[in-house]
This record gives C-alpha cells, sequence and structure tokens, in this order.
C-alpha cells in the first residue's frame, strides 16, 4: 500500500465536510479553546491584581478597582462560554458570548487607557480618586474603628516598568485580550461536523 492509498483511505473515513488535521493551524486550535483561555487570562490577571496588592504593598485606586471589575464580569462570561460551547447549544452561543468576551476586554483597554492618561496628565481623573493618600493595614484597621482614610490617587503611577504603569500595561494587555476574542468570534467555524 502506498502513501496515496492511505490519503485516500483517511479521507474517506473522514466525516463529510471536515477539514483535513493538517488544514487546522495553531490558531485555529487557540481560537476553539478561547472562552476557556480567555477564563485563564482574567483569572491571571486577578491573581497579579491581587498579588501587587497584597505582596507589593500597593493599594488599588478606584479606577484599579474598576479595571478589576471587569475582569471578574469578563471571566464570568467567559465561563460561562466555556460550559456553554460543549453542550447542545453550542453552535448558537459560540460566537456571540465570544464577541461579548471582546467587548469586555475593550471596555478594559478603554478604561485602562483612560487610568494611564490621567496618569500621564493627559486628562483629568475622576474627582473621587484625588485624595491622594495610600492604604495600609493600619488604614484599614482606623477605618472599621470609623476613621476616615484617604484613598489612594488615580493620577499617580506607583509601579512603572519599561515606561509602561499598571494602568498601562492593562491596556496593552487588555487590547490584546480584546482582538484576540474577536478572532476567535468571527473566523469561520472549521469543527468538524457529521454528515
Amino acid at each position: 500500500m502506498t502513501i496515496e492509498n492511505v490519503e485516500d483511505k483517511v479521507a474517506e473515513a473522514r466525516p463529510a465536510g471536515s477539514a483535513p488535521p493538517a488544514a487546522r493551524g495553531p490558531l485555529d486550535r487557540i481560537a476553539d479553546q478561547w472562552p476557556v483561555l480567555a477564563f485563564l487570562a482574567c483569572a491571571a490577571m486577578l491573581g497579579a491584581a491581587h498579588a501587587f496588592e497584597t505582596f507589593g504593598k500597593l493599594a488599588p485606586c478606584l479606577l484599579c478597582l474598576k479595571q478589576r471589575e471587569v475582569y471578574w464580569v469578563t471571566g464570568a462570561v467567559a465561563l460561562a462560554a466555556a460550559v456553554l460551547t460543549r453542550t447542545a447549544w453550542a453552535d448558537r452561543v459560540r460566537r456571540p458570548l465570544i464577541l461579548l468576551i471582546g467587548l469586555g476586554f475593550l471596555y478594559g483597554a478603554g478604561l485602562a487607557t483612560y487610568h494611564a492618561g490621567a496618569e500621564w496628565k493627559w486628562w483629568p481623573g475622576p474627582a473621587a480618586c484625588a485624595a491622594g493618600g495610600a492604604a495600609s493595614a493600619d488604614d484599614l484597621v482606623a477605618m472599621l474603628k470609623g476613621a476616615k482614610i484617604a484613598a489612594p490617587s488615580c493620577d499617580k503611577a506607583v509601579w512603572i516598568f519599561l515606561g509602561l504603569s499598571m494602568a498601562g500595561w492593562n491596556a496593552v494587555i487588555s487590547l490584546g485580550l480584546a482582538i484576540a476574542s474577536f478572532f476567535a468570534g468571527l473566523r469561520p467555524q472549521t469543527s468538524p461536523k457529521a454528515a
């Protein structure tokens, strides 16, 4: 039996309408698993934010907390998409949910860009963010006893790496995740279907 005969036998055994395995590249495989990957990305970003807060002693400002909320909501949508794309409704819900994930990341990129712009003094941050203090564990204990503490200011970058603050890096990462989501949601379906 020759190689051509084996390829013919494999092609005959493949369900009608399915793509040959070699036609599916790594980007297709990533797009197929995008809801799970998006959920893991949200969890990683939230974990990093909490690590900076806990171990780096960098208290979050109001805009930092809002950026975390975006990851919580987008992560919940990604988890729902990961579950629902493995059900009988997969063909109906896959694309809308992945595009919704993309919109969540895009909103997060916009919010992070707004925060980074306030840090660079390109525009003013929200009035609620102008307090200017830094919260510590002692401040939290005092707050529980009724004292008022000043929240960290949104217009001061407390950590910069390669010229970008945490908000700047969040904008870049969120934009990349949004682009990946839109790619995964808008690409043609390549998953094999039975005849």
